[in-house]
């Protein structure tokens, strides 16, 4: 009988490693936004994978792609992608940091970018139209931290119109993004959008989000959020609390944005267009050092709405 088990269990192991499948997408290295809506043509090409998985049964499925925080893919980003298939949708984590070469950008920021992994979102969709088993119409995006911006500003339209007039998002998810930049246009997808953050976030600030919502929703945006009291960067992992010195804590950052993509420090407006720009409008209102810690109780929360946020969007 025990042998018999571990045949079974070795058998659906054998199964898991099959149903996953390595997407091929042909993206680009654009530092900033500016670099997409002004020259996209002229930027570094740049193959990046995916991890394609399906839930049971034949499709085609609708499919969520994700994209990891600062410091990569974690499990308890998992932890939601698996609750996505459970429900019968398909899930890509997009390994926008590993196709570069890339471990972390915690305390930089620069070597895999949000515009790089807004691109490389928009791409996936490309690459998966062409999936018989992905119904690519019904593709949402949801990301933490760093890719809970990506899922955020992915919804800006000047954004995402310079890089395809064919493929949309039919939902957005972020949580914990950094909500940081202000664009002078506030002119944003017609999806459903929902930001989950924590209250006591001091890596990514949730006031920030709660400046930028009611902006969002007078502009015509159909966004939602919701802050979860005392909990910290990272609520939704099972974790004790840790502190991350090299870490920016962006609390007194705000940034406006042009139309034409250009992202302006605090300091006489000037633009953040280059890495050490960047490097200089961030250290004029970041400071180093962030917290975070799990919170049974903000996990649990997040955990049931964001599945039921796919359900909602994606097959009804």
């Amino acid at each position: 009988m025990k042998i018999l088990k571990t045949f079974f269990a070795l058998l659906m192991v054998l199964k898991t490693i099959n149903a996953n499948e390595i997407l091929k997408i042909q993206s680009a290295n654009p530092f900033g936004f500016k670099n997409i809506i002004d020259g996209l043509d002229d930027e570094e090409k740049q193959t990046v994978e995916g991890i394609l998985k399906y839930p049971e049964g034949n499709g085609p499925f609708p499919i969520v792609v994700g994209l990891a925080g600062s410091n990569n893919w974690s499990e308890h980003h998992l932890d939601y992608m698996e609750l996505y298939r459970v429900a019968g949708i398909a899930t890509l984590e997009l390994q926008s940091f590993a196709s570069r070469g890339v471990t972390s950008t915690v305390g930089s920021q620069i070597s895999v970018t949000t515009a790089m992994m807004i691109l490389d979102a928009y791409r996936s969709l490309e690459a998966l139209s062409k999936n018989p088993k992905i119904n690519v119409k019904r593709a949402a995006i949801t990301g933490w931290s760093l890719g809970g911006g990506v899922a955020l500003y992915a919804g800006w339209k000047p954004l995402y119109e310079a890089i395809t007039k064919e493929f949309t998002f039919t939902a957005h998810l972020s949580i914990y993004p950094p909500c940081l930049v202000e664009p002078l246009s506030i002119d944003f997808t017609s999806s459903p959008m929902h930001i989950l953050i924590g209250a006591e976030d001091d890596w990514t600030p949730a006031i920030a989000c709660e400046d930028l919502v009611p902006k969002m929703i007078v502009s015509g945006t159909n966004i939602g959020i919701e802050v979860y009291a005392n909990s910290h960067h990272s609520f939704d992992k099972n974790a004790s609390i840790k502190f991350h010195e090299n870490a920016y804590s962006t609390t007194d950052c705000r940034f406006k944005m042009k139309d034409d993509g250009t992202i302006l420090m605090n300091f006489l407006s000037l633009p953040m267009s280059t890495p050490l720009l960047q490097k200089i409008g961030l250290g004029l209102c970041a400071k180093r050092g962030t917290t975070t810690e799990g919170n049974i109780d903000s996990r649990a929360k997040a955990l049931k709405f964001a599945q039921e946020f796919m359900k909602n969007n994606l097959l009804q």
